[in-house]
């Protein structure tokens, strides 16, 4: 009787957590949603910001986040490679993925500080090279662990079948192995794509802000994520509005790769 009692209980302090959190959710959906929607207009997307617009600040974030993501995926992909087809088990193996799981949980702003360290100061200004390492990094070990599980669901029968037909590791691995587990490798880049794209804080140490559209990365570079953040702080209710509709506009994005990355895991399931 007692059991029962106390699994009840669990069971509806479970359910009222469940329904906090989605109160919270839904309450920020809406707030964002009855302020952000009713700034936004055609101007944003046809104008900078030093106009009033938002256009040079979502160009300038999907060009940082596009960077990270070409230096972060194959970095990511082949150490993710070596420890499933090479390393295994081995301690150096295991290191490797400890080391990825505590920089997953690592704050970005502790990255944003490192960097600034190494590619800032040195350099005697922000650049938008900067920005996009330290949003690579971010995403490194996001792919190596994605790269790691996926190609661990790969039936070693499909190994020891290519290798049989007298191909060599590196075909197995690159003409077999990889491409029986495409789509959750798709799945966790997007996935780790849609963590970086929204990120502010190492932004803000390495790649700051620029009011014009530019595609020079060796100066100050414009993003959306640390517009938001300074037109949030100014007094002025015209900047106030832009950070509201940048936040909808940040937020469709994000939520958008979300969903494809859902659609195609499902997708995947259903094969």
């Amino acid at each position: 009787m007692n059991r029962l009692l106390l699994n009840k209980v669990v069971m509806l302090l479970s359910t009222l957590a469940a329904l906090a959190g989605l109160g919270f959710l839904f309450w920020i959906l809406i707030t964002l949603g009855i302020k952000g929607v009713e700034s936004i207009d055609w101007h944003l997307f046809t104008h900078d910001l030093v106009n009033k617009g938002l256009r040079n600040v979502i160009v300038g974030q999907f060009v940082l986040a596009g960077i990270a993501t070409l230096i972060g995926v194959p970095l990511g992909m082949l150490a993710g490679i070596y420890l499933r087809e090479y390393g295994i088990n081995s301690r150096f193996a295991m290191f490797i993925r400890n080391l990825s799981d505590v920089m997953m949980s690592a704050p970005s702003i502790v990255i944003g500080v490192f960097i600034y360290g190494l590619f800032v100061a040195p350099f005697g200004g922000f650049n938008g090279w900067a920005g996009s390492i330290a949003l690579s990094i971010m995403m490194i070990p996001i792919i190596v662990s994605t790269t790691d599980s996926m190609l661990s669901l790969v039936p070693t029968e499909l190994r020891e079948a290519g290798i049989a037909l007298g191909a060599s590791k590196a075909q197995v691995i690159m003409q077999i192995v990889l491409v029986a587990a495409k789509i959750g490798l798709i799945t966790g880049i997007l996935l780790a794509f849609a963590r970086v794209v929204g990120e502010t804080a190492p932004l803000l140490f390495t790649s700051a802000n620029n009011d014009y559209f530019t595609l020079n990365m060796s100066d100050q570079f414009p993003s959306l994520t640390v517009s938001i953040y300074q037109l949030a702080t100014f007094p002025d209710a015209v900047s106030q509005n832009l950070a509201w509709a940048g936040s909808v506009i940040l937020t469709l994005m994000v939520l958008f790769i979300n969903l494809t990355t859902r659609f195609i895991f499902r997708k995947r399931k259903v094969k």
